[in-house]
């Protein structure tokens, strides 16, 4: 399996939001669950923006280019996102664009990405390579993976053409949820472990949802986590889950999910903590079963 993960994937579901302007950093800070203020040219942030009742609205890689700052997300919330970021701009001296047809963003993992990086770096590593930007990410079976971000018409990186669906498992298999439009408004981010793979910050100033955020991480309010998942047949992005021994009431919720290349579907699932250890399906009605991997990270104790 680690071998099939090698090469380079053109990466279409995702879109580029372009903040442009002197206080394109400070908007961003003030907005997202990330400290953006402190953000230099060697580091990318994953944030979320999120609703006054402290659920996402959409998720963010955050990067930092010479005369502009990008964010990148799923593609199908961009518009959505766009037009709710652009109302809080007010007085600052900021211009959101959506810069998708500027940019080309690739996938690369493995060897490939050895071969152009020197070797794995942390996540969230960002690192100017002529006028691409590469950001390392959390890796994925073992195999180191990056995005990279250059103009529009530049060419990528030398390497074998990765399958984007091999790309889409990666996602998966990292257990670093993208959110989309079938759950945007559903989760605080921990319940996506978002504190957890580096996607908050509990020190920087206020943000919108921020209070919801807080409460849950420090008042012991935080009942659900995100999980990898396998299930045999195919699954939907926002597919409802179930304890076998409650389908009345589900328990969880399908956040992101991609075909298996050993067969099947695995998937990031958001849970009740106190459902991890039964039995599960996805539908009440169809009972497809599911069945918890362990995640490929250690979750957040102290802050």
């Amino acid at each position: 399996m680690t071998d099939l993960l090698n090469g380079i994937a053109a990466l279409s579901h995702l879109g580029v939001i372009r903040v442009a302007g002197e206080d394109a950093g400070a908007f961003l800070h003030s907005q997202l669950t990330q400290d953006f203020s402190s953000l230099d040219m060697r580091q990318a942030r994953l944030a979320a923006f999120l609703s006054a009742k402290g659920r996402m609205q959409a998720s963010f890689i955050g990067l930092r280019r010479p005369d502009e700052w990008l964010l990148l997300c799923s593609r199908d919330l961009l518009p959505a996102t766009l037009a709710r970021l652009s109302m809080f701009v007010l007085r600052a001296k900021a211009r959101l664009t959506d810069a998708s047809a500027d940019f080309a963003l690739y996938g690369l993992a493995g060897d490939t990405l050895a071969a152009v990086a020197g070797g794995a770096q942390p996540a969230w590593s960002k690192a100017d390579i002529g006028a691409a930007s590469l950001v390392h990410l959390y890796p994925a079976a073992n195999q180191p993976r990056a995005l990279w971000v250059a103009p529009a018409g530049d060419p990528p990186p030398a390497g074998p053409a990765l399958a984007t669906a091999l790309w889409l498992w990666s996602e998966v298999a990292s257990g670093v949820a993208t959110l989309s439009s079938p759950v945007a408004q559903v989760f605080v981010p921990q319940m996506l472990n978002y504190e957890s793979v580096g996607g908050v910050s509990f020190k920087k100033g206020c943000y919108p949802g921020q209070e919801v955020v807080a409460r849950s991480q420090f008042r012991g309010t935080l009942k659900r986590r995100a999980y990898i998942a396998h299930a045999e047949a195919d699954i939907a992005v926002g597919a409802e889950v179930f304890a076998a021994t409650d389908l009345t009431q589900p328990c969880g919720t399908v956040v992101q999910a991609a075909a298996a290349p050993g067969g099947g579907v695995d998937a990031i699932v958001s849970l009740q903590i106190a459902a991890a250890h039964q039995a599960l399906q996805v539908g009440a009605a169809t009972a497809q079963p599911l069945t918890l991997a362990p995640l490929p990270y250690p979750l957040l104790q102290d802050i």
